[in-house]
């Protein structure tokens, strides 16, 4: 399965909506800025039925190691973006082939 890109989106829901392309771009775009600000901002954005992101803060780790020289390193504390899916997506992921 190809990637999907925000202009092959946005082709998709002018396709399905009826809308003109650039109508569709500037939806897209606007809904990945919300989405964005909101996980900036600390918060939590749950879709039901697809799932929900949240930031998470990591722990320092003071021990690490550079896997490719073996070196000892610092890791601080930060944060990331983390994906649950819903339980309708889990379950179409977890069918067998």
């Amino acid at each position: 399965m190809p990637t999907i890109t925000k202009e092959e989106l946005a082709k998709t829901l002018a396709d399905e909506l009826d809308m003109t392309d650039a109508q569709a771009r500037k939806f897209v775009a606007a809904l990945f800025l919300a989405l964005r600000e909101a996980l900036i901002n600390g918060g939590r954005i749950e879709i039901r039925g697809f799932g929900a992101w949240q930031v998470l803060e990591t722990k320092p780790r003071p021990n690490s190691r550079n896997p490719k020289t073996g070196e000892v390193v610092s890791v601080p504390a930060h944060k990331k973006v983390h994906f649950k899916p819903g339980k309708e997506l889990r379950a179409e992921l977890t069918k067998p082939l």
